[in-house]
C-alpha cells in the first residue's frame, strides 16, 4: 500500500512515516517503479508498535531496540539458542515492565488533570458562572 493509506490507517502523518524510514525504524518493503514507498501489513504493524510506544515516552533508540528484539524472536528462519532466547525474552520483559510503569504514571497524571478540571468547574459554579461540562 502507498504511504497515504498507511498514514490513514495508523493515524501518523506522512512526515512522521518518512522520518521513521529515514532513521531506519520502519523501512518500506518495496518501492514502486516511480520510486514511491510501498508498505505491507507487517510494516503497518511495526508502525503501530511505534505509535503505541510514543505516548509512553520511549525514545527512537528504544523503539528500534524493541523492534529488533521482536524481529529476532519472530524470525522463524533462524533457530535461536536457549541463551539467546532467554536474553531476548529478558529484554522484552524489561520493555513490558517499563510500559506498565509508564502507563501507571500517565494514569496518575490523568487523575490529577481530572481533579484540576473538576476544581475549576466547582470554582466557576461557586463564582456564579455557568460552566459547561
Amino acid at each position: 500500500m502507498h504511504i497515504g493509506e498507511v498514514a490513514a490507517r495508523t493515524e501518523l502523518s506522512l512526515r512522521t512515516i518518512r522520518h521513521y524510514d529515514e532513521v531506519g525504524l520502519v523501512r518500506p518493503s518495496a518501492r514502486s517503479q516511480g520510486g514511491f514507498r510501498l508498505y505491507t501489513e507487517a510494516d503497518v504493524a511495526r508502525l503501530m508498535v511505534i505509535r503505541r510506544m510514543k505516548p509512553l515516552g520511549f525514545t527512537l533508540d528504544e523503539m528500534g531496540e524493541l523492534l529488533a528484539v521482536t524481529d529476532r524472536l519472530d524470525d522463524t528462519a533462524t533457530a535461536l539458542g536457549t541463551a539467546e532466547r532467554e536474553q531476548l525474552l529478558g529484554r522484552l520483559r524489561r520493555f513490558e515492565q517499563a510500559a506498565r510503569e509508564r502507563c501507571e504514571a500517565l494514569r496518575t497524571q490523568l487523575s490529577r488533570a481530572e481533579e484540576f478540571a473538576a476544581d475549576l468547574h466547582r470554582r466557576a459554579d461557586q463564582a456564579g458562572g455557568h460552566a459547561v461540562r
